[in-house]
């Protein structure tokens, strides 16, 4: 098959067409390089894609006019490209063109695509709000601007499904880590402060914030099953993480066990936006996608370490 990944040299988007190409599919990989954090770590990981065969195009999908750019000959479309999290750094303007404008952008130019067998759009449980433990029929309630446009963006996608314009389905990720995960994530910054003797940022009321931390592989996985269930997938939203869930202080407990450290923390204001649970309840992707994550949370944070270190 031939695929089109966006956000391609970021975490998610780097595993995905790491993983597209190792299964023998042509994969394509474009992304704009945005400076939400260090541009130098999405270098190496498209370089370390290019070193794979997978060509890298550099382009902003907000701006730039994709037909003159891309070929039309996509069998699936996999969107990771976003503005991600919950910074104090990013503007609404940042979520509103990155979000929604480039989304827009990216489905009117997979609609020319007459042959496309589906639209895939990564999403997040942040659409759910700040308590989630829920199947994919809870009424979305985000409370941060990068809820609320992943949301628009999600909606777009899936209005070309109901429509008939093409097929499309949108996967709500869960507290994703991992080898390449973003630096200003919190297993990144652990693993940073545990080994280098920092002080780690500890939003007030985070430590007892509970999350379905989920294994890149994990993820990946889920996402890449998608292929060749395009009936049973178009015009669905699905969950995906694990249906274990810990606490932030556990997920502290891990890294300091592994490392063998104390890692001391200073308290910082609570965010506004932050969510209090995102616990995972995916029946439905093991019945559509037949997903089993099986990464256990100390197996995958040493993942990471080893990954840092090397790094």
């Amino acid at each position: 098959m031939k695929i089109l990944v966006t956000g391609a040299a970021g975490f998610i988007g780097s595993h995905l067409a790491e993983k597209l190409h190792s299964m023998g599919h042509e994969v394509i990989g474009m992304d704009n390089f945005s400076g939400y954090y260090n541009v130098h770590l999405k270098r190496q990981n498209a370089n370390q894609l290019r070193s794979f065969g997978i060509p890298m195009i550099e382009l902003d999908i907000c701006v730039d006019f994709l037909v003159t750019i891309l070929p039309r000959d996509f069998d699936y479309v996999f969107h990771c490209a976003a503005q991600p999290g919950i910074s104090s750094t990013s503007t609404f303007e940042d979520y509103l063109n990155n979000n929604i404008i480039a989304t827009h952008h990216l489905t009117d130019f997979a609609n020319q695509h007459l042959n496309l067998k589906l639209f895939i759009n990564i999403g997040t449980s942040s659409i759910y709000g700040s308590d989630v433990y829920c199947d994919e029929e809870q009424m979305a309630k985000p409370v941060s601007n990068y809820g609320v446009t992943k949301l628009a963006a999600e909606q777009i996608a899936m209005t070309h499904s109901r429509l008939g314009n093409f097929p499309a389905c949108s996967l709500r990720l869960y507290s994703v880590y991992g080898s390449r995960e973003r630096p200003d994530k919190m297993f990144s910054q652990l693993i940073k402060c545990g080994l280098n003797g920092r002080e780690f940022p500890l939003f007030l009321g985070s430590l007892t914030h509970k999350r379905s931390f989920t294994h890149i592989k994990d993820i990946v996985e889920g996402i890449v099953s998608v292929i060749g269930k395009e009936k049973l997938c178009d015009g669905q939203i699905i969950n995906l993480g694990t249906d274990k869930e810990y606490t932030t202080e556990e997920g502290m407990q891990v890294v300091e066990k592994l490392l063998k450290t104390k890692i001391q923390s200073k308290e910082k204001p609570a965010r506004s936006g932050d969510q209090l649970r995102t616990k995972a309840v995916i029946i439905k992707a093991r019945d559509l996608l037949n997903y089993n994550p099986t990464v256990l949370l100390e197996e995958g944070v040493q993942e990471q370490i080893d990954w840092f270190k090397s790094q």
